[in-house]
C-alpha cells in the first residue's frame, strides 16, 4: 500500500575522490562506510558529524569492490592490478596482499562467517580465499568469458557468480561443482547476490534487466525492466521486502519485491551510477557513481508497519472508531495497485552535511605480506605518497589536490610549520569554504527558488488534502474489505463443517439400516 511509504531522504554526501565511485559498503558496527575509486584509492569515511575519513592508499589500479567482514575489523578490496588487499580500517593502515588472478579481479566478498574470500576475475575464474591461513582453496572455472561477480550463500554451501558469457551459474563448495545455469540474458550478466535467507538469488544485465529466481524451484519468479540502460549493482534490504538498483542511466530505483513494482526513483547522481548498498540494518543505503560523490540516504520506506498505518488512518478518519477495525490487519501481503506510476524524488534535497570531513592520508603499512599460491612473502611496498614518510600518514600541506587538504587545522602539518605556511593554509581554507559554498548552490537550487504566490499555495495545499482524504478513505475500505474477507472465510470453514457432519450423520444411518435390513433376526 503506498500510504505505508515515506520517502527516502538524503542523509549526508562524502565529496573526496578524484575520479569515479565504483563500490560502497557499510562496517556492520554501523560507524564506518567504505568506497572504492578509480582513483586507486579506498576511503573510509566515520559516520559520527564530525569525524574524520581515511584515504588507503596502496593499489596500483583501479579499485573494483569492497566489502567489510561480518564482524567489522577487515576490509577487502579488489582491483584492476589483479590483486586483492585485506585491510584494517584504522589509522595504522595495515593492509595484506593477495596476488588473487592473472587478469583485473572485479569483486570480492567474505562468506557470512568471515573466514573466507570469494573473487572474480577477467581471467574466467572463480576463486576461494582462506582468511584466517590467507592461503588460496580453490578455484571454479566453467565460465566461457570474463567473471563480473561472485557472492556466498548466507550458509556458505553455495557461490553465485556471473560475467560476459551471459550466464548466471550457481556452485556447490561441498562437491566444487556447477549445479545449475542461467542463460536467458541478452548481454553481459553484470551483479549477482543472496537475499538474506538464502532462498532467492537476484542478477542485473547490461540489457538494463534484473531477474530474480528461487532456488527450491529454480524458478524465474520476478523480472523488472525499469532502467534505460545498463544496471551496474543492486543490494537487497535485509527484511527481503525491497531492491535497489544503480544504473548508468544516472538513477537509483527502489523496488517493492512484495508487490512487485517499482516505487522510487532517485536522480542524486550526475552521470552512471556505480554502486548501491544497503547497511546491515536496512535504515540507511548508499550510492556512488561518475560523479565521484558518496550519496548516504536515510531509508525511512520501511520504517512503519502495515498494522501501525491503518490504526493511524482509522483515528484520523473516524473519531472514535470501532474497535475491531483498528485491531484489524492483512495476515499477508496483499497486493495494491492504486498508484502505478514511480513516485519521482529530486536530486534537490537539503543536505545535512555543512562542511567537508577532514581527510587522513594513509599508505599501506611496512609489515604488509604479498601471497600467491599460498605462500607468504614480506616485500617493501611503494605508493604514490613521499617515501620518507615512514609511517604512511601523510601531512596535507605537503599535497596540492583540494580534496587531500581537508584535515583540520591542528592536523594540517608538524607543530613547527612557519607562520607564513598557517596562514597560506587559513586562506586555501577559506577559499575552498567558497567554493563549496557555490557547489552547494548549484548542486541544491532549491535554496535559491523564491517563495510561490499565495494562491498557487492555497490551491497545492487543498490538493494536498483532497489527496489524504482519499488515502485515508481507501485504508478504511481496505480495512473493511479485510474484515469482510476474514468473515467470509469464517463462514466458509464452519459451512463446509457442517457439510462434513451432515454427510458423516447420513452415511452413519445408511449403515446402521443395512445393518438391521441383513440381521438373522429377519428371517426368523
Amino acid at each position: 500500500m503506498a500510504s505505508v511509504l515515506e520517502d527516502p531522504t538524503l542523509e549526508r554526501h562524502f565529496k573526496g575522490h578524484k575520479d569515479a565511485v565504483t563500490c560502497t559498503d557499510f562496517n556492520p558496527n554501523r560507524k564506518q562506510l567504505a568506497s572504492g575509486s578509480a582513483d586507486k584509492t579506498l576511503m573510509i569515511w566515520n559516520l559520527a558529524p564530525k569525524g574524520r575519513a581515511f584515504r588507503f592508499v596502496g593499489h596500483q589500479d583501479a579499485i573494483t569492490s569492497v566489502q567489510f567482514s561480518p564482524f567489522g575489523n577487515l576490509a577487502a578490496t579488489s582491483s584492476k592490478d589483479k590483486t586483492v588487499r585485506l585491510w584494517t580500517p584504522t589509522m595504522k593502515g595495515d593492509s595484506t596482499v593477495f596476488k588473487a588472478h592473472t587478469a583485473a579481479v572485479r569483486s570480492v566478498a567474505f562468506s557470512h562467517d568471515g573466514h573466507r574470500l570469494v573473487t572474480a576475475s577477467d581471467d574466467k575464474s572463480v576463486k576461494v580465499w582462506s582468511v584466517q591461513r590467507q592461503c588460496f582453496v580453490y578455484s571454479l572455472t566453467q565460465h566461457t568469458n570474463w567473471v563480473r561477480c561472485a557472492r556466498f550463500s548466507p550458509d556458505g554451501r553455495l557461490i553465485a557468480s556471473c560475467g560476459d558469457d551471459r550466464t548466471v551459474r550457481l556452485w556447490d563448495t561441498s562437491t566444487k561443482h556447477c549445479i545449475n545455469c542461467f542463460t536467458d540474458y541478452g548481454g553481459s550478466a553484470t551483479f549477482v547476490d543472496f537475499n538474506s535467507s538464502g532462498t532467492c538469488i537476484a542478477s542485473s544485465g547490461a540489457d538494463s534487466s534484473l531477474k530474480i529466481w528461487d532456488l527450491r524451484t529454480n524458478k524465474l519468479i520476478q523480472h523488472y525492466q525499469v532502467h534505460s540502460a545498463g544496471i551496474n549493482s543492486f543490494s537487497f534490504h535485509p527484511s527481503n521486502n525491497y531492491l535497489i538498483s544503480g544504473s548508468s542511466d544516472s538513477t537509483v530505483k527502489i523496488l517493492d519485491l512484495l508487490e512487485g513494482r517499482l516505487i522510487y526513483t532517485l536522480h542524486g547522481h550526475k552521470g552512471a551510477v556505480h554502486t548501491v548498498t544497503f547497511s546491515r540494518t536496512g535504515d540507511l543505503f548508499a550510492s556512488g557513481g561518475a560523479d565521484r560523490q558518496v550519496l548516504m540516504w536515510r531509508t525511512n520506506f520501511d520504517t512503519r508497519s502495515y498494522q501501525d498505518v491503518l490504526q493511524q488512518h482509522s483515528r484520523r478518519s473516524t473519531p472514535d472508531p470501532p474497535p475491531h477495525l483498528t485491531d484489524i490487519h492483512p495476515r499477508g501481503p496483499h497486493l495494491h495497485h492504486q498508484q502505478p506510476r514511480a513516485i519521482q524524488i529530486s536530486q534537490t534535497v537539503a543536505d545535512t552535511q555543512s562542511t567537508d570531513p577532514p581527510v587522513i592520508e594513509v599508505g599501506p603499512g611496512s609489515h604488509s605480506t604479498k601471497l600467491f599460491n599460498g605462500g607468504t612473502h614480506p616485500v617493501p611496498l611503494h605508493t604514490a605518497a613521499n617515501s620518507h614518510h615512514s609511517n604512511g600518514l601523510l601531512p596535507c600541506h605537503m599535497t596540492t589536490s583540494r580534496a587531500e587538504a581537508w584535515m583540520e587545522e591542528e592536523s594540517v602539518g608538524p607543530a613547527g610549520a612557519t607562520a607564513g605556511t598557517q596562514t597560506g593554509i587559513r586562506e586555501g581554507e577559506r577559499g575552498r569554504r567558497e567554493e563549496d559554498e557555490e557547489e552547494r548552490g548549484q548542486t541544491h537550487p532549491l535554496e535559491v527558488l523564491s517563495d510561490p504566490p499565495s494562491n498557487l499555495d492555497l490551491t497545492l495545499r487543498h490538493i494536498v488534502q483532497q489527496l489524504d482524504i482519499l488515502t485515508q478513505t481507501v485504508s478504511v475500505l481496505e480495512e473493511r474489505l479485510t474484515l469482510t474477507e476474514d468473515k467470509l472465510k469464517e463462514c466458509l470453514i464452519n459451512q463446509s463443517q457442517i457439510l462434513k457432519d451432515v454427510r458423516s450423520s447420513e452415511e452413519r444411518q445408511r449403515t446402521e439400516s443395512e445393518g438391521t435390513e441383513g440381521s438373522p433376526e429377519d428371517f426368523t
